[in-house]
C-alpha cells in the first residue's frame, strides 16, 4: 500500500493505535543503553568528599588525656535549685537571725522562741519624704522671689519653717527605723515609738482570723497590710500596714499556728518549753 493510497477500514492497521505498536517509542536509540546517543553513567558517590566516619568518635567529647571516661562533677550550690527544696519544688521559708535585737529582746520572756522581727517597708516614709522634698523645692524658689524683693526677714521666717519641716520629716524616719512587726511561737507584737514606747500584743492562740491585702503598688514592691482578728472585743493589735514581703510573713504566722513543731523541727530545735 503506497503512501497515498487510503486505508481499508477492515485492514488490521486501522485498528491498532500507534501506541500498541510494539516497535512504537521503545526502540527510540537515545533511550538505549548501548546505542550512539545514550548519555554515560557516572560512578555512585553519597557526595563529595563523603565518609561514613568522617569526624566520629565513640569517646569524642568524653575521653581524658588517658582515654578513660571522667564523670561531670556538679557542685551542691548547682544541683540546689533541682530538689524538693528548691525553685521546682515547695517554696522554702527564708532563714532568719536566731537572736533578736537589743530593742525586741527586752518585751520577750525567757521561756517564748523568738522568730523573727520586720521593719516596715520604706513606702511608709513615702509622705513624709515627698513633704521634705516639697519643702526645700518650696523654699529655694521662695528664697530667690524675696531676695529680689529685698525682704531679709520674710527669708529668714522661710528658712525656719523649712527646719521645722525636714525636722519632722527626721523624727519620721527615726520612728519608722524603731519601728518593729515581732513574732514568737506564742504571739505578735508591734513595737513603736521613740520617746513614748507603745508595745501592742495579740497571743496566737485568740486569733481567728488572719488575711493580708495587697494593692498594684504593693504587689511590685512587695509590701502588705495585715489585718487580724481576735475573739476579744478589744483589738489592741489589728491592722499592721506597709508590712515586707506579705506573703513570706503570713506563711511563717500561720505556720507557727498551725505546724508549730515543723518549726521547731526546721530550725533544730526541741519542743521543751512550748508549754511552759
Amino acid at each position: 500500500m503506497g503512501p497515498g493510497e487510503p486505508r481499508e477500514p477492515h485492514d488490521e492497521g486501522a485498528r491498532r493505535p500507534p501506541e500498541d505498536d510494539d516497535s512504537f517509542l521503545f526502540n527510540d536509540p537515545a533511550l538505549d543503553d548501548d546505542g550512539e546517543f545514550a548519555r554515560p553513567r557516572r560512578a555512585y558517590s553519597d557526595g563529595p568528599g563523603f565518609n561514613p566516619d568522617a569526624g566520629f568518635s565513640p569517646d569524642a567529647g568524653y575521653a581524658t588525656e588517658q582515654g578513660e571516661y571522667e564523670a561531670p562533677v556538679f557542685t551542691e550550690e548547682e544541683l540546689e535549685g533541682l530538689g524538693p527544696e528548691g525553685g521546682t519544688g515547695p517554696r522554702r521559708v527564708l532563714p532568719l537571725e536566731d537572736e533578736p535585737t537589743t530593742l525586741v529582746a527586752r518585751y520577750l520572756f525567757p521561756t517564748e522562741r523568738y522568730r523573727g522581727e520586720w521593719k516596715r517597708h520604706w513606702i511608709h516614709l513615702s509622705t513624709p519624704l515627698l513633704v521634705g522634698a516639697g519643702a526645700t523645692i518650696a523654699l529655694g524658689y521662695l528664697a530667690g522671689f524675696l531676695t529680689r524683693q529685698n525682704i531679709s526677714g520674710l527669708v529668714t521666717v522661710a528658712v525656719l519653717i523649712w527646719l521645722a519641716v525636714i525636722g519632722w520629716v527626721a523624727w519620721k524616719v527615726f520612728d519608722w527605723y524603731f519601728d518593729r512587726f515581732i513574732l514568737t511561737n506564742k504571739r505578735v507584737m508591734v513595737v513603736n515609738g521613740i520617746v513614748t514606747r507603745r508595745v501592742a500584743m495579740m497571743p496566737l492562740l485568740r486569733v481567728t482570723d488572719m488575711k493580708y491585702e495587697q494593692s498594684a503598688l504593693g504587689r511590685m514592691l512587695s509590701y502588705g497590710t495585715f489585718v487580724l482578728e481576735s475573739a476579744g472585743q478589744d483589738q489592741a493589735l489589728r491592722e499592721v500596714k506597709h508590712l515586707p514581703n506579705p506573703n513570706e510573713l503570713y506563711l511563717r504566722v500561720v505556720e507557727e499556728m498551725y505546724e508549730p513543731q515543723a518549726v521547731e523541727a526546721r530550725l533544730g530545735k526541741d519542743g521543751e518549753g512550748d508549754d511552759a
